[in-house]
């Protein structure tokens, strides 16, 4: 008889039932005496991942490999877990030791507020996991099948406006559900967003779980508790999270989030395709809606919710929180840096650290636009603290297109991406700044390397997707151009208009595309109104100066098991 071939699904499936990889600390230090040599496969292709790292590329993307991934370097991406995007000064410092001594002066802020450093040896790893540890940071649960960092608003506690400070339930929600042995092994990622600001700054509609605040008139008072939307998410696939006939109350929040994650959990259908395996699938493939996916939740929490209470959608504005800002609190402000793609040095980590000590608390915050924030800085020193951002290259001062630009990992260290996006990013942005000086329109310009939308290019309003294209016989760096993603009140998923250029030809592209918004927009239209009026096959010509026919936003070069976003 022929022997059955397991397939990648039920081969990850099978190494998660027989080994909990958080359990097994003391492989990892073997490896790190042994020599890289010594790492079997299942630990570099599953195992690795619940503790937050990843093999490193090769810098040549997915291209220099087969079936899906490129090649893999003797080299680790590790990402530190930063809940709801807090951080003291003192893990400032460590991350900027850690990045120093270990990653070549490496470290990201990626799209979930977390932290990433590069070029980790596995000699290194234990020691870099256990400085973390020591300074109460983990990187346990920031990729694999599990669930992911919990993000919420950078500012709950300071902002204004808010509704609440659900900055304990994340925390409460991070403990309950990262390095717990029952949500270690989950069909595929898990991620979960929950806010009390009015502005949505995480971005709910694309997790898995979004709790957004609401109040309900009470004889004794207005009650905040939150709206409840499932399933979203982005990659090849997106689908926006649905919202449920749900008010759930502050105590409910917990019991709500863990529900959710417990039926994905005991989804066997999601089990038995890699591509298909996120919560969205089920309404995406599988029949449910949002009546059927909240009976079972709440014949799970064995309670009934109260049905939803209108809600106030927020509407077009910046959620990036730079510059200086009040807060609610009398005579303090913060100051929100710009880090352009996302990638921070440890120099300008510490000099962050050393003017939250010195003019503040100790207190800094990640945003999910990849930005650095210092709050609770006394007002008269807000000026000082920003310049001084502000001279070590972190501008809290930035134009439109360093403000709005978000860049995923790219090809210099992930083995699924097909572009480059970090320097290109940079590039970009240093073009487009020369080209339409004092554009002020607010604009949210994503870059994503591949198909998997780690640059959330579907909910942008100028999203470009990572391609290859042949020029003059040999293959270069090329975008595909998407158009009119939005999320809160326009929640919509960015149409795809047909159009492709090398990377080099990108900023011709935007330019004459921009100069177009500028020349005929109408009175008060932003860019989502501005697209929304115009079909692809004129924002297709503008792009490309000229009529153009349509080209097909091709696949990615082969199958893409296990996304790396942030």
């Amino acid at each position: 008889m022929s022997e059955i071939k397991e397939a990648k699904a039920q081969r990850v499936e099978r190494l998660k039932r027989e080994k909990n990889a958080w359990e097994h600390f003391d492989e990892i230090r073997a490896f790190a005496r042994r020599g890289h040599a010594s790492i079997p496969p299942e630990w570099l292709g599953t195992y690795f991942r619940s503790w937050g790292v990843y093999t490193q590329g090769d810098g040549a993307g997915v291209v220099g490999g087969k079936n899906g991934e490129g090649k893999a370097t003797p080299f680790f991406m590790v990402r530190i877990r930063i809940p709801n995007g807090l951080l003291s000064s003192q893990q400032a410092r460590t991350i900027a030791d850690l990045a120093e001594r270990h990653a070549r002066g490496v470290a990201d802020i990626t799209v979930r507020q977390n932290v990433q450093l590069h070029w980790v040896t596995i000699e290194s790893l234990p020691e870099v996991l256990e400085a973390l540890w020591r300074a109460g940071l983990t990187t346990t649960g920031a990729c694999g099948d599990v669930a992911r960092n919990i993000t919420g608003c950078p500012l709950a506690g300071f902002d204004a406006h808010e509704y609440c400070d659900a900055s304990p339930l994340a925390l409460e929600l991070n403990g309950q559900l990262s390095g717990n042995a029952e949500f270690y092994n989950l069909p595929r990622k898990f991620k979960v967003s929950i806010t009390g600001c009015r502005s949505w700054c995480t971005y709910p509609e694309i997790n898995d779980v979004g709790l957004t605040a609401v109040t309900r008139k009470r004889s004794r008072g207005d009650e905040v508790g939150f709206s409840l939307r499932v399933a979203g998410g982005l990659s090849t696939e997106p689908h926006l999270g649905v919202r449920l006939n749900a008010f759930v109350r502050w105590e409910q929040a917990v019991p709500v989030v863990r529900g959710v994650a417990e039926l994905f959990r005991e989804s066997e259908v999601l089990r038995q395709n890699r591509e298909r395996a996120r919560l969205k699938f089920l309404f995406l493939q599988h029949g449910w809606t949002a009546d059927s996916f909240l009976a079972a939740l709440q014949a799970r929490l064995g309670f009934a919710l109260d049905p939803a209470e209108p809600e106030e959608l927020p509407s077009d504005i910046h959620r990036d929180h730079v510059g200086i800002h009040a807060q609610k609190q009398q005579g303090f402000s913060y100051v929100g840096a710009n880090v352009l793609r996302g990638r921070i040095t440890p120099g300008q980590l510490r000099t962050a650290a050393n003017l939250s000590d010195r003019y503040a608390d100790g207190q800094l915050r990640n945003t999910i636009m990849q930005n650095l924030l210092i709050v609770n800085v006394p007002n008269e020193h807000a000026a000082r603290v920003a310049g001084e951002l502000t001279a070590a290259g972190l501008p809290v001062r930035a134009s439109a297109f360093a403000r709005g630009t978000v860049a995923c990992t790219g090809s210099e260290f992930c083995k699924l991406a097909l572009t480059e996006t970090k320097s290109f990013a940079r590039w970009l942005t240093e073009e487009l700044d020369q080209r339409l000086p004092g554009f002020q329109e607010q604009l949210k310009l994503h870059i994503t390397g591949c198909p998997n939308s780690c640059g959330q290019h579907w909910i942008a309003d100028i999203g470009i997707e990572g391609k290859k294209l042949k020029v003059d016989g040999r293959m270069v760096d090329a975008y595909y151009f998407c158009v009119g993603g939005s999320v809160g009140e326009f929640a919509s998923i960015a149409r795809p208009v047909g159009f492709r250029c090398a990377a080099s030809e990108v900023p011709d592209a935007i330019e004459r595309l921009l100069r177009e918004f500028n020349e005929q927009r109408l009175p008060g239209e932003n860019l989502r109104r501005f697209f929304a009026r115009h079909s692809n096959e004129q924002i297709r010509g503008w792009l490309a100066g000229e009529f153009v026919a349509p080209v097909e936003r091709d696949a990615a070069a082969g199958p893409v098991p296990l996304g790396v976003e942030g």
